[in-house]
């Protein structure tokens, strides 16, 4: 009898320490992958802007910056106007190298302890015929 009552108390001790490995890999596995959105650098009306020129995203997000009309095209994220105040920030955000050709792509993908808030950005040659563009990260 007592050899029976041993077997019960390790197999009920195995099971438990089973569901305890396999419960807390549920709760510490993310809910949510990080996902990526693209942005066009120039409408495909041929118009200076963003497309979409406003865009809500999560910590830890990409965007892809594709150029797609009426070159040359950057990414610059205004430091003044994010909700960091940090340049350090905004510059490893930016892209100031211009995208020449067509179907050129870039990529920035927002850290996972971003401040949430807007984050203005802008194309620096056509900043001034209106190539504003805001990304709103949420908390």
């Amino acid at each position: 009898m007592k050899l029976i009552s041993a077997s019960w108390r390790r197999l009920s001790l195995a099971v438990l320490t089973i569901l305890l490995v396999v419960s807390s890999v549920a709760v510490f596995t993310p809910s949510a992958s990080a996902e990526t959105y693209q942005v066009k650098l120039g409408s495909d009306k041929g118009m200076l802007a963003f497309e979409p020129k406003k865009l809500t995203i999560k910590p830890g997000d990409t965007i892809e910056w594709v150029n797609n009309k009426v070159p040359p095209h950057n990414v610059v994220f205004d430091a003044a106007k994010n909700p960091a105040k940090s340049a350090d920030l905004a510059k490893s955000l930016s892209h100031k190298k211009m995208l020449m050709s067509p179907g050129q792509k870039e990529t920035t993908t927002f850290p996972a302890d971003a401040t949430p808030g807007d984050y203005t950005f802008y194309c620096e040659p056509h900043r001034g015929a209106g190539m504003v563009g805001t990304i709103t990260v949420e908390g």
